[in-house]
């Protein structure tokens, strides 16, 4: 979900900032994707809609919709009537709702095989596989990492891992960037391609829903500080089927076609940790948390413009690891080599 609009929360307007120059890159970027890579990324602008289900839902949404408003969003309020005119299997008697025109979707698991693709065309080797077990530093600077079975030389290191971004050894402990895991359980349903039960995306007071292209609907997720643990319970699924469903009731005649586990990168203030690290050649590109997708495009050019040249965007300059740390130095920006490390 490239949801910059309907997300933004108090406290995140330097966040949201960084989220709409990134979404405001995404048609462009799927475009330059699609062409390179021959795969579609699933890029759809329907739009999202975000419903209450009772008055109290109702007033919150209200309360959130006004803020979001008086940020210079895009956001339209529907009466509940309007909002079943645009998607009619929505629950009768729902009191309203907002759409939001320029928060889109795309399909992550067909954007991860296009950006697979177009990497390995400019001349990208992926180890598919095989996990970086270590950074190794030496006097000060990133020299190479080491994997289950190889060495690689690098003169700079992107540690990309994610959820993972701290089990990486050789970086000094207080180097580390501040990253969790944040678990999420979610499922899909199967519609029928040709006759979906839903086209917006659809956020719920508890939930969202997002429906493929391929007749999956995503119901998702969610949000628990487990660790890595991947355990399907009961009770996660129990509650967000039974969130979609009060939302939309047909959902209960339709097969289920999945369940699986994802762990979001949630860093302390949940904002993205981009840039120097405070170790020579060691870049940041983790800690999205729930915006990883959204923020693929403007990740991609913030941190592939500082190994090329050093510097760093400045929209990117509230979210460095020094946020955490006032005291860490800035690295030099020696560049030839770079290796991603550990990406999931």
């Amino acid at each position: 979900m490239l949801a910059a609009a309907v997300e933004t929360e108090p406290g995140e307007e330097a966040l949201l900032g960084l989220n709409l120059e990134s979404q405001r890159m995404w048609p462009d970027f799927a475009r330059e994707l699609e062409a390179s890579s021959g795969i579609s990324v699933g890029y759809r602008s329907e739009g999202t809609i975000v419903v209450a289900l009772t008055r109290d839902d109702s007033e919150q949404l209200r309360f959130t919709y006004d803020f979001q408003k008086g940020l210079g969003l895009d956001l339209e309020w529907l009466s509940g009537v309007e909002a079943r005119r645009r998607e009619p299997h929505l629950r009768p008697g729902i009191p309203g709702a907002v759409f939001s025109p320029r928060d889109h979707q795309v399909d992550n698991r067909q954007l991860t095989q296009a950006l697979a693709k177009a990497a390995c065309k400019a001349g990208a080797v992926i180890h598919e596989n095989t996990a970086a077990r270590e950074v190794e530093i030496t006097n000060g600077r990133v020299t190479a990492v080491a994997t289950d079975d190889r060495r690689e030389h690098a003169d700079v290191v992107v540690l990309a891992a994610g959820a993972w971004s701290r089990e990486i050894a050789g970086i000094p402990a207080a180097r580390l960037p501040p990253v969790r895991p944040v678990k999420g359980q979610m499922l899909a349903l199967s519609m029928d391609p040709a006759n979906p039960l839903l086209r917006h995306v659809l956020w719920l007071p508890r939930g969202y829903l997002v429906p493929r292209r391929d007749g999956r609907l995503v119901i998702g997720g969610t949000v628990e500080e487990h660790g890595f643990n991947d355990t399907i319970t009961a009770g996660g699924l129990l509650a967000l089927i039974e969130g979609a469903w009060r939302a939309m009731p047909a959902i209960e005649e339709l097969p289920v076609a999945e369940t699986w586990v994802g762990f979001r990168p949630g860093s302390r203030d949940d904002a993205p940790i981009l840039g120097p690290s405070g170790i020579d050649g060691l870049v940041f590109a983790t800690g999205h948390h729930r915006n990883g997708i959204l923020l693929t495009p403007l990740t991609a050019e913030v941190v592939s413009a500082y190994v090329l040249t050093g510097r760093l965007a400045e929209a990117a300059r509230p979210f460095t690891p020094e946020r955490f740390d006032d005291d860490a130095p800035q690295p030099s920006a020696a560049i030839r080599r770079t290796v991603s490390a550990g990406a999931r």
